[in-house]
């Protein structure tokens, strides 16, 4: 809160991520958090502050690098930072997506989400926003395919992804499959979703516990473009 009183501070990053954000949301005043026009940027579990920013205020923020994993880092991503101020410089950015393997679609719809244990945490809450005709993005790290499948199968039966134009998967790391994953992997669990879920699943999104990320505008305006010629995510904030 201090930061964003601050009129010398234009943009505030979160140092990192981890445990506890939840238990700060109920004292935090995000009327006045929005009305400081910071530009609020981090991910991780920087997404519950960022999904009740937009559900309690309507304001905007930017899934991207923190301060302590991403800025401070001998081997800072270079491509990481030049995505960070492209995107929160200007008021149109552009996100180029991987292509393989996406089925054709071209919607636009407001850009909202983050990481997947986050979400589904708040889901029941005043905290996440009751977006409708959106794009919905998640990532995760040290999470098993059945685990991303159980949460994600969680926001379909809540009726989240229904109400969703797409779903775009960032990325899922840090994970090493076990005897008890029966060997259930990504593929299969990609495969599993797609056949059930009700809106188009686009993977390939390069954001999440990653080296090298993009910078999301959250609560943006954007459109996703998958075809021949194109994969791309274009946000307008």
């Amino acid at each position: 809160m201090a930061a964003a009183a601050d009129p010398e501070i234009e943009v505030v990053l979160a140092l990192r991520g981890g445990y506890g954000l939840t238990r700060l949301l109920p004292v935090l005043d995000f009327s006045q958090l929005a009305a400081s026009g910071k530009l609020f940027v981090g991910h991780s579990d920087f997404t519950a502050f960022q999904m009740a920013l937009l559900a309690q205020a309507g304001a905007s923020s930017f899934a991207g690098p923190m301060l302590c994993d991403d800025f401070t880092r001998a081997s800072a991503s270079q491509s990481t930072l030049d995505d960070f101020w492209s995107c929160v410089s200007a008021q149109a950015h552009v996100v180029q997506i991987a292509p393989t393997g996406n089925p054709a679609i071209d919607v636009c719809g407001t850009l909202w989400g983050g990481n997947l244990t986050m979400l589904t945490h708040l889901v029941g809450t005043r905290y996440l926003p009751a977006i409708a005709g959106g794009i919905l993005f998640v990532e995760d790290v040290n999470e098993h395919p059945y685990r991303v499948e159980r949460m994600l199968l969680q926001l379909l039966h809540a009726g989240v992804l229904g109400r969703q134009q797409a779903l775009l998967l960032g990325d899922f790391s840090n994970y090493r499959l076990g005897e008890y994953d029966n060997g259930y992997d990504y593929a299969a669990m990609l495969g599993y979703l797609r056949a059930h879920c009700p809106i188009p699943v686009i993977t390939g999104l390069p954001f999440g516990h990653i080296t090298d990320k993009a910078t999301l505008a959250v609560g943006a305006r954007a459109r996703l473009t998958v075809n021949d010629q194109q994969c791309r995510l274009a946000m307008s904030h």
